[in-house]
């Protein structure tokens, strides 16, 4: 038996983060529903593995909200659902009928997890994760960021947010409301930056010679041996000190051989993946 066994969630949201977080909630035991409108939902035409990965052990319906009789079916549906995941905006859903008030009175023991961009006052204003990224420093121009990182930690606060929700329920508070702005999932993401210790030059910036990227014979390697007992057995069995030193070390052998030496002496080092 799995924690969420007996719970149904609806899934109303397109693309990401939304349908992450319903596939975690499902693999800890919810029923899933997703409503696609009829065009469906445009992740399948930029991933379509990715989209059909989302969405195993899922009953994918698709309804037109505006026309009355699926609207009515959305209204069965809601009947029997305990989370409602969206990530339609607050102002969209209301002209739908799906406001929040709307919704807790006619279903008081549902939870809502609004996906939104920004937090209120700008929970109508469109963004997208490029743009959350940007305002944040969180890019180099002109490469593109090589994840979704506002999108998948909206999906880890929309799955936490759903199960204190639902919690909260069974503690006798009824059905709740939350929103997650992913902006500010992307602002939790940069705070080693906004902190500091990742800027360039900062201790896990570069400024450390045990926690770098090194160039090796081959291809290079990420080393991580921050803490002391780590750096002191990578240092003492190389017999280096400097960065230069470190430098130097490292372009004797492949990416491959200092992983496999990492492995054996137990300090964590591995080689880059390039694609």
């Amino acid at each position: 038996m799995k924690i969420l066994d007996g719970i149904k969630v609806l899934n109303l949201a397109l693309n990401l983060p939304g349908p992450v977080a319903a596939q975690r909630l499902h693999e800890m035991g919810a029923s899933v529903v997703k409503v696609e409108p009829p065009a469906g939902d445009p992740m399948e035409l930029y991933s379509a593995v990715w989209y059909r990965d989302m969405a195993v052990g899922h009953t994918v319906l698709r309804l037109d909200l505006k026309a009355a009789g699926d609207k009515e079916r959305l209204d069965v549906l809601l009947a029997e659902t305990d989370l409602l995941i969206s990530a339609t905006r607050p102002a969209a859903m209301e002209r739908l009928g799906l406001g929040w008030s709307v919704l807790h009175e006619k279903y008081p023991r549902l939870c809502q997890v609004a996906i939104v961009g920004y937090p209120a006052p700008r929970e109508n204003e469109a963004g997208h994760d490029l743009t959350y990224q940007a305002s944040l420093g969180l890019l180099t121009p002109p490469h593109m960021p090589r994840t979704l990182l506002a999108d998948m930690a909206g999906a880890t606060q929309t799955t936490l947010a759903g199960l204190a929700l639902l919690l909260g329920r069974e503690r006798g508070q009824g059905g709740g409301y939350a929103e997650v702005a992913l902006s500010d999932a992307a602002a939790a993401m940069a705070e080693p930056l906004t902190y500091g210790t990742t800027a360039p030059g900062a201790l896990l910036g570069g400024g450390a010679p045990e926690y770098n990227l090194y160039q090796a014979k081959t291809g290079w390697v990420a080393l991580a041996a921050l803490e002391p007992h780590f750096k002191k057995r990578a240092e003492e069995a190389l017999g280096i000190a400097t960065i230069d030193q470190y430098r130097a070390a490292f372009a004797t052998r492949s990416a491959e051989e200092w992983q496999e030496w990492g492995r054996q002496l137990d300090v964590p080092i591995v080689a880059l993946v390039s694609e």
